[in-house]
């Protein structure tokens, strides 16, 4: 049996392919839409991809499942659990607890654990080439390493209300009923690991097993003691912001993803060209240099997303597809290589339209971003001072009176700032200056008289927070 794990250390996420050497038959689980990785390895292989599958309707990422089944021709198959809210809007074998399919020799459980999500699916994998029992259990959002799946999501991101109770109830029961009792030696995978929104804790580790789990996780001993409400409390307890952008994730998911074909190459961008299509608002640009490279100097009205491993993140952060003043991008990257490797980020969360890349701002109007020294802070006592660090950090330390809001949220909670015409500036600060350098950008392009705190937290804390 083949199985290969695919890593996403921008979004934090894992997906897999296993495959039947002896068939030459792959099933993929939980791909993203820039598939080529997964259409690489099968070729390496012998293989063809002939089912594809996803353990539940993601938050964080855009789902590759139809784009791969259109590339390949293979059958999809997804969750028929959950009730009507969770129903599946695209075609596919519909899976119910219980429900198996056959890869050769190879057979694929499908096991409803709701929690994280009521339609939530995991899937225990049998090598039928050795045994006739579960060796490999693939836990989507169900069980991490060291941690669990958010219940909460759906209240947090997706505008329902109060579901994070019954999701932590159905958690709790998941685990007694349809985790805890497998045998030790079964492995398990997850589809995130650190770094994720979509747990508190997960571990970095790639893979864990049953008994591992179940003698340290921190929720072993809630289920050995049959302590429900005291699982909920600790489960519910210290979860991270839900980035705003999940809420678009989870109605594209259901739906079904745009299929996008077969990506063509992108094209260079004449300088000419580009100030021509920027001053007449045809497409943005997106500045993919380090936040210290930017502040020196961007192009005005630029978006400012590093490309240096969380181009998906901060994007999907600051940039929405669906509004109104959306428009085509334009990549600043090294040659053309980097710029698909940075369109592909992007189309994992749904930014789609790029049409084409920039290898430096020669020939375009430049401008360095304003900013203010820490000790320089108190002449702007009339500005709002936005802190978009995670409300964690903000806990820990933070300037009197600043105003926090994670920087995945500012950009879909716009009536917490001040009107546009507000005279006094807006003065934005995180940790490193990264984030909030990302975030200042969609705000000035938005039309928002921003300054950045030289710095950041840090620098504040060292010049002026040790005085107070």
């Amino acid at each position: 049996m083949l199985l290969e794990r695919f890593y996403d250390e921008d979004l934090a996420q894992a997906s897999y392919m296993i495959g039947c050497q002896a068939k030459g038959e792959a099933l993929v689980i939980d791909a993203r839409r820039d598939i080529a990785p997964y259409l690489k390895l099968a070729e390496e292989q012998g293989m063809k991809i002939t089912a594809v599958t996803e353990t539940h309707i993601h938050a964080d990422y855009l789902s590759g499942t139809r784009e791969l089944a259109a590339a390949t021709g293979a059958e999809i198959y997804i969750s028929g659990e959950g009730g009507k809210d969770w129903t599946y809007g695209f075609e596919g074998t519909i899976l119910k607890d219980g429900d198996s399919f056959n890869l050769g020799n190879i057979k694929i459980q499908a096991v409803h654990t709701p929690g994280h999500t009521p339609e939530h699916m995991s899937f225990l994998v049998t090598d039928g080439a050795f045994t006739d029992t579960p060796g490999y259990m693939f836990t989507g959002d169900f069980v991490f390493v060291g941690d669990l799946g958010r219940p909460d999501l759906l209240d947090e991101a997706a505008g329902f209300v109060d579901t994070r109770f019954a999701g932590a109830r159905d958690l709790f029961k998941s685990l007694k009923e349809k985790f805890v009792d497998l045998p030790d030696h079964v492995q398990i995978h997850p589809a995130h690991g650190a770094g994720s929104a979509c747990g508190k804790a997960l571990g970095s580790i790639p893979s864990s097993t049953v008994g591992y789990e179940r003698l340290y996780a921190w929720w072993a001993k809630y289920i050995d003691n049959d302590d429900e409400q005291g699982f909920i409390d600790e489960l519910l307890d210290g979860q991270p912001e839900a980035h705003s952008y999940f809420a678009r994730m989870k109605t594209q998911n259901k739906v079904g993803p745009a299929v996008m074909g077969e990506r063509k190459p992108l094209e260079e961008v004449p300088a000419e060209k580009l100030a021509k299509d920027l001053d007449s608002g045809f497409v943005d640009l997106l500045d993919t240099r380090d936040h210290h490279e930017v502040r020196e100097g961007t192009v005005p009205g630029a978006i400012a997303v590093p490309g240096t491993g969380k181009t998906a993140t901060f994007a999907a952060w600051i940039i929405d597809p669906e509004a109104e003043d959306y428009k085509p991008m334009v990549v600043l990257a090294q040659d053309q290589d980097d710029a698909m490797r940075i369109w592909d980020h992007l189309v994992r969360v749904g930014i789609d339209d790029v049409v084409g890349y920039v290898e430096s701002l020669d020939g375009l109007k430049v401008e360095p971003v304003k900013t203010v020294k820490p000790e320089d802070l108190a002449d702007f006592d009339k500005s709002m001072v936005l802190d978009v660090r995670a409300k964690t950090e903000y806990a820990e330390g933070n300037i009197p009176e600043a105003h926090q809001l994670h920087s995945s949220q500012v950009l879909w909670k716009l009536e917490q700032l001040p009107p546009k015409d507000t005279k006094d500036p807006i003065v934005i600060h995180c940790q490193s200056m990264a984030r909030s350098m990302a975030v200042g950008s969609a705000l000035r392009r938005a039309g928002y008289d921003v300054v950045e705190l030289e710095g950041a937290y840090p620098a504040w804390e060292k010049a002026v927070g040790a005085n107070q």
